[in-house]
């Protein structure tokens, strides 16, 4: 690694001021989306009286509790056209924030495990390539061939018939990526502002103007949320609500272990998808706890069902040990798609229900959700996500269309 791009403290890499009496824009939630929304406002829209306000600590929500995957392979071409745009963006990332993120382009493979698998898996690949997003069919030599330690044995539960493969796909190490985009923000005039929890907003009618936090009344010119599993909570003291739900997500690393596992490998049918971190933990997930809740922990099931067909897969994992488990709150609307727009309280912006996927979408995200709150209308990659969709019925169904929605 480039020892000029070695990355600081965080502690050094912005400044904590206290918050000033008024902004021109606050974003609520210091995740992902909130601090690169706050970076495109500065940069592509020269608007730099922004605070965004962090119940906690910088990042350390959903941003740190994912499993890094990031990928543009989804079914419909609106879901395929935000996703693109974001992997776009993170292939330029390093360079234009002058940060290390460990950004990997190591490939993401779904395997198939049935026929109704196979029909699914190429039906996609077809749309993607019609999207111009790089997508193909693999058979399970090829499978083998890009991961030689994969199980493709007849004799497994549910053998590996093939599977779809998209190469400029990958990794990024997610606490660098929140301190990139944190770093350059500050250093172009934003104030991220932590232990700052919203409380209630102040309204003109049915104008929103400012924001109650534990550090006091904030006012606003705009407002914009992007507080994931909690923007239910905020939207109800806003005055509207929002078609999502909350889930634990859970997922879990091992010890450190030899690198061996060269790519990334979903299965949507057993529900498992395992990566290798740089420093060797394997890095495994799979579907949200069916409850709902806002606890950063999941159930023991789920771990328990999802080692099966991992150790069924990966053979060579069997006696790994597992080092931590933990879990974040993942926000799902009924077709498993994104909100982002203008809400029924004017001058409030509404950034969720990513659910599985916000991490992949961070870039994307931020630019376009920037775009928004800049020109009071939406950018063309996010202007089918509206919430006004739930009304009109145009909705976009990524429910299993993007096989694990991870």
């Amino acid at each position: 690694m480039d020892q000029r791009h070695l990355p600081e403290h965080p502690d050094f890499l912005w400044s904590n001021p206290e918050p000033k009496k008024s902004y021109d824009v606050i974003i609520i939630g210091g995740g992902g989306h909130g601090i690169a929304t706050a970076y495109y406002l500065a940069k592509n829209h020269g608007i730099t009286n922004v605070a965004v306000l962090e119940k906690g600590w910088l990042a350390g929500g959903n941003m740190a509790r994912n499993t890094t995957i990031i990928r543009s392979n989804y079914l419909w071409d609106e879901s395929a056209a935000i996703y693109e745009h974001s992997l776009k963006l993170w292939e330029g990332l390093e360079e234009e924030l002058g940060y290390n993120m460990f950004f990997s382009q190591r490939g993401v493979m779904n395997l198939a495990h049935t026929l109704q698998d196979v029909r699914e898996s190429v039906r996609r690949v077809e749309a993607n390539r019609l999207n111009g997003i790089d997508a193909e069919w693999i058979d399970p030599k090829q499978v083998k061939e890009l991961c030689p330690i994969i199980n493709i044995n007849d004799d497994i539960r549910y053998p590996v018939m093939g599977g779809t493969y998209q190469p400029r796909a990958g990794i990024a190490k997610h606490d660098w990526v929140a301190w990139g985009y944190a770093r350059r923000a500050s250093e172009l005039g934003v104030d991220l502002i932590q232990n700052c929890e919203v409380t209630g907003f102040v309204k003109d009618g049915n104008k929103i103007t400012g924001v109650k936090t534990t550090r006091g009344t904030i006012n606003a010119g705009k407002v914009a949320l992007a507080a994931a599993g909690h923007t239910s909570v905020l939207a109800d003291m806003a005055g509207f609500r929002v078609p999502i739900q909350s889930h634990p997500l859970q997922a879990l690393v091992s010890e450190l272990h030899e690198i061996i596992h060269p790519t990334v490998v979903m299965s949507n049918h057993v529900h498992v998808y395992v990566s290798q971190a740089h420093k060797g933990e394997l890095v495994m997930g799979a579907g949200v706890d069916t409850f709902n809740g806002y606890g950063q922990r999941g159930s023991f099931h789920v771990i328990e069902h999802q080692m099966s067909p991992a150790v069924e897969l990966f053979p060579a994992f069997a006696r790994a040990h597992l080092l931590r488990t933990w879990g974040g709150i993942v926000d799902v609307t009924m077709d498993a798609s994104p909100i982002m727009g203008k809400t029924p309280v004017d001058n409030m912006y509404i950034n969720c229900g990513w659910g599985t996927g916000g991490f992949k979408g961070v870039p994307g995200a931020g630019w376009a959700y920037a775009h928004t709150i800049a020109n009071d209308s939406a950018h063309e990659t996010n202007s089918a996500f509206g919430l006004e969709r739930f009304e009109t019925g145009a909705l976009i169904d990524e429910h299993g269309a993007a096989a694990v929605a991870h």
